[in-house]
């Protein structure tokens, strides 16, 4: 007989999200019934093409960086309530994830801990077939519900005056009660902050939605036209009516190169006349790479006076009425194909300590890396699905 409800609370919205937002989910979690999962989603466009980089360097890398302690604050209490784990921690190298969990299982005392991948809970728990195209969808706006983890208990949500939110520095994580019939709940972790409404349930079922009707992925086409929001108690979002539709006939590929290097500097300028001082610091930097032949963009702007509404050239927040008096960055971010352009842009500002206007301090820069991606449609005829399960034991 399958389940009545499936439970799954979410651990992670990306990588590098809150380390220490899973263990209450997975305390909440160990008292309900019925099957129960925490998932770990830390992949996007980029993730993939890093990760296989870094493996490239190490074959024994290229993970996650954060499985470790993402796994290391929860894998005792899950294992303990019975709390499966699905997480795509594994990166570029799923064996050596699932190698490190089990070191990091044998630190903690955890035993018998047995690392596989486990895809969709829900088609495992309700045995759901692959054209059962109104219950894949429902499955599909329930992860699109968890995936960015606090975002539908009010994180990104608030804005402060306008939609307040409790206990942001303690923001609880979602958890999806899931019936076999589709129907969700959301909800978030018990005694934790943030808040669980209609307003914050809808802004995540439009979040990222290009088109409402036809939200595309290789299963199922989610159509969310007809959902409906009830209040099913404190921190409690009933939805309703997800349609599905046969999937498109075309796969999305991401296709990733080396981007070269991105160089970035920074200098503050406050206190007296610090707006003039910071726009004269960033015309000494323009200037002088124009005139030792640096040839690729470069964006010079004036952190506060605008600088998110600029172009690169930096002369729409020109004529911009600001405060003379204040606190001002330089900002100065060049793409570069070769390491030493990036490296003399970073010392242009740096060099005007001495040599710049008065009272530049802070600098801080960096050199890094970059991925250049792009996603095409290929047709899903010649595409051939495939999957290894590798039991890993200690």
């Amino acid at each position: 007989m399958c389940a009545q409800t499936v439970h799954i609370g979410s651990g992670a919205g990306f990588a590098g999200d809150r380390l220490d937002a899973g263990l209450p989910v997975v305390e909440t979690l160990a008292r309900r019934d019925g099957p129960r999962y925490l998932i770990f989603e830390v992949m996007g466009e980029r993730t993939l093409a890093i990760a296989q980089r870094i493996k490239m360097r190490n074959p024994e890398l290229g993970y996650s960086p954060y499985l470790e302690p993402y796994l290391r604050g929860v894998l005792k209490a899950a294992k303990d309530a019975g709390v499966r784990v699905v997480a795509n921690l594994g990166n570029a190298n799923p064996l050596g994830g699932a190698k490190k969990t089990l070191e990091i299982a044998k630190e903690l005392g955890v035993k018998g801990l047995r690392v596989a991948v486990v895809l969709g809970p829900l088609i495992h728990e309700f045995g759901w077939i692959a054209d059962d195209w109104d219950r894949l969808a429902a499955g599909t706006l329930a992860g699109h519900l968890l995936e960015c983890g606090g975002q539908v208990t009010g994180g990104y949500f608030c804005d402060p005056g306008f939609k307040d939110v409790p206990g942001m520095d303690d923001l609880g994580f979602p958890i999806g009660e899931i019936d076999a019939d589709g129907s969700i709940v959301i909800t978030k972790a018990e005694n934790t902050g943030g808040l669980v409404t209609r307003a914050t349930v809808t802004e995540q079922i439009l979040y990222e939605m290009h088109d409402p009707a036809a939200y595309l992925t290789p299963d199922v086409a989610l159509d969310v036209t007809g959902v409906v929001l009830e209040d099913a108690g404190k921190d409690r979002v009933r939805v309703v009516g997800a349609r599905g539709h046969p999937p498109p006939e075309t796969l999305k590929v991401t296709v990733s190169a080396d981007g070269g290097w991105l160089g970035e500097a920074e200098l503050t300028y406050a206190g007296s006349n610090a707006l003039a001082r910071a726009r004269l610091a960033a015309d000494i930097v323009r200037t002088r790479l124009v005139r030792n032949g640096v040839t690729e963009p470069v964006r010079v702007e004036v952190v506060g006076a605008g600088a998110a509404f600029d172009n690169d050239a930096g002369d729409r927040a020109q004529g911009r009425n600001m405060p003379l008096d204040g606190e001002y960055r330089l900002r100065a971010a060049v793409r570069s194909a070769d390491k030493a352009t990036a490296q003399y842009v970073n010392d242009e500002v740096l060099s005007l300590f001495c040599s710049g206007p008065a009272g530049g301090g802070g600098y801080r820069c960096s050199i890094t890396g970059q991925v250049n991606t792009a996603s095409v449609l290929v047709p899903r005829g010649p595409v051939e699905a495939q999957a290894r399960a590798e039991e890993v034991t200690e």
